[in-house]
């Protein structure tokens, strides 16, 4: 179960003392790359100073392989992915109490291999203008390993969906968010994927939690 997980990563990271604080459907949805008018930046993750990255263990998901891997085979170099390399859309969702999971998917749209390593920017835009709404999503964990997407290879992220109805409304200034705004990581152009059903985020940073959360991509779709 995603769900589980989930938690189990969330038990792990709290144990070295990290902290970590919710769109629906079911199957994979597939969504378009271009980003609404980025009016509000958010972070893309590029300055952030991530942990060591573990040894990588060979190949770990569909046409996706790790650093070990692609040194035994001769076929280091590959060049990071880009925005304009990807295309984003939703795996299944699950539902818990107060919150829902869902893997985000990268699929190498391109005709090259390319490199993902680390944790995508996320997070909730609004309005016709595109516009960022509340914090970007709080990342959760350690960096992963690099992963090489093979054209039409898949790697997924886990996000987490607060529900900020639960939310006092003098803490939470409730905004209908159309969709993701999406930075792959060392990337400073944006993506954006729209939801199949509007998703309500907080305005402003005095929410008493994370309304998004999100972990390191992972090879293959993350269950």
């Amino acid at each position: 179960m995603m769900r589980a997980k989930f938690l189990a990563v969330t038990a792990a990271a709290l144990a070295v003392g990290l902290t970590a604080c919710s769109p629906g459907g079911s199957g994979e949805q597939s969504t378009v790359n271009n980003a609404l008018p980025p009016t509000v930046q958010e972070d893309s993750g590029t300055s952030a100073v991530d942990s060591p990255v573990g040894e990588a263990q060979g190949t770990t998901g569909e046409g996706s392989t790790t650093s070990a891997a692609l040194q035994q085979n001769g076929r280091t170099g590959d060049p990071l992915c880009k925005a304009a390399d990807l295309k984003l859309s939703f795996g299944e969702s699950d539902g818990a109490a107060g919150s829902t999971y869902q893997p985000l998917i990268f699929t190498n749209s391109s005709d090259r291999s390319c490199v993902l390593q680390g944790f995508p920017g996320v997070s909730y835009v609004g309005g016709e203008d595109g516009h960022q709404i509340g914090e970007a999503a709080f990342r959760e964990g350690k960096k992963g390993e690099e992963i090489n997407l093979e054209p039409g290879g898949k790697a997924s992220a886990m996000i987490k969906y607060t529900t900020v109805e639960n939310y006092d409304s003098g803490e939470c200034r409730m905004e209908p968010a159309k969709g993701l705004r999406i930075y792959p990581p060392q990337e400073t152009a944006s993506m954006f994927i729209p939801f199949e059903h509007e998703r309500n985020g907080c305005a402003g940073n005095g929410i008493p939690g994370h309304q998004l959360t999100v972990q390191t991509i992972q090879a293959g779709v993350t269950q």
